[in-house]
């Protein structure tokens, strides 16, 4: 079946659709060379109409244990070529049977080193999606008409809905307010040896408090949602109080409860390989990010007691800050785990912080 992805520059590509639909949503790319099951299914890309630039996508499989939370959240997946087979020894099913199983929308056979070019060029944009009508005007004029309908938060579909308690009794009790909370960093945390209480986004400052929690994990999430304003509030009388470690769409909210501004960039980081330097050490590393929005510099500079101690090479964004005053720590990029059962080191630091 033939789909269109128009963006709202009006760039058009074809490709070879999964079934019939129609829909629209943010277009952003990820460089990344694997991990399209967790990307798939990782919250902070909700409601994204996903392009991987990387042309063959499903020749590893897929196996359940490396999905990031308990379903897809992308409206969308573009790809160049889907692979026909899969050989890994880890895989338990194919690619086509994850996207039929999850419902998810399949776009393929599209050009996506043009697509990705163009959004490079252009920034990250609206596009829509169709199987039924591939008329520029119509499609543009939906686009038009998509701006201005009410937006609606994500947050609620996303978080917990009840405390949740994992890792180990009897050990230090760490609260994680769950914005999208992945499976990769909770499997870090339990190594670490935590008690871990995961709360809802809209858990109450006292409601966490009476766990006796010895610090709090803000996880990452969709940016930019409606139900991050009730957070930022939460989170302004809890900073000086206990330890806080702020992630992704985390840091953002810290950022904001500081009295610093976020700002969207031209060009998201989405990918495996963005480097950070470390201004203090003259060291860098590479890190992976999935963001799309980044802490304003001169908002942030004006705000005593905050140190930027990591910023992205390639367009001096902040990356990372830390203030031993406040006793908190945000990362905008994902602490990923350096490898089997090792946990990333700004979780160690925020553990010496506890």
């Amino acid at each position: 079946m033939k789909g269109i992805l128009q963006l709202e520059d009006g760039k058009r590509f074809f490709g070879e659709a999964s079934s019939e639909i129609e829909l629209i949503g943010e277009v952003i790319f990820n460089t990344a060379v694997v991990g399209y099951q967790e990307l798939m299914t990782d919250p902070v890309n909700a409601g994204k109409i996903l392009v991987l630039t990387y042309p063959l996508i499903g020749n590893y499989g897929i196996n359940p244990k490396f999905n990031e939370s308990k379903k897809t959240w992308i409206k969308a997946l573009v790809i160049k070529e889907k692979s026909r087979i899969y050989s890994n020894w880890q895989a338990k099913s194919s690619l086509d049977d994850f996207i039929k199983k999850n419902n998810l929308f399949l776009l393929h056979k599209v050009d996506t080193r043009s697509l990705m070019v163009d959004l490079r060029n252009k920034g990250e944009q609206l596009g829509i999606i169709s199987t039924s009508t591939f008329e520029p005007k119509i499609l543009l004029a939906k686009i038009e008409a998509f701006k201005k309908s009410p937006k609606r938060s994500l947050l609620n579909q996303i978080s917990v809905k009840k405390p949740l308690f994992l890792g180990k009794k009897g050990t230090k009790k760490i609260a994680i307010l769950d914005l999208g909370i992945t499976q990769s960093i909770l499997k870090q945390l339990e190594t670490l040896g935590f008690s871990l209480v995961i709360f809802p986004y809209s858990t109450s400052i006292q409601a966490m408090l009476k766990y006796k929690i010895k610090g709090l994990i803000i996880s990452s999430g969709p940016e930019q949602d409606l139900g991050l304003e009730e957070v930022v509030k939460n989170i302004k009388s809890l900073i000086g109080r206990i330890p806080i470690l702020g992630i992704g769409t985390g840091c953002q909210v810290l950022a904001e409860a500081l009295g610093a501004k976020i700002i969207k960039l031209k060009l998201g980081h989405h990918g495996l390989n963005y480097p950070l330097a470390r201004p203090a050490t003259y060291k860098g590393e590479i890190t992976v990010q999935n963001h799309s929005y980044v802490i304003d510099t001169d908002s942030l500079n004006r705000i005593k007691e905050i140190k930027i101690t990591g910023y992205n090479l390639n367009d001096r964004s902040v990356e990372e800050i830390e203030s031993k005053k406040f006793k908190l720590i945000g990362v905008q990029y994902i602490p990923a785990s350096p490898g089997f059962n090792e946990v990333n080191p700004i979780l160690k630091r925020f553990v010496k912080m506890l």
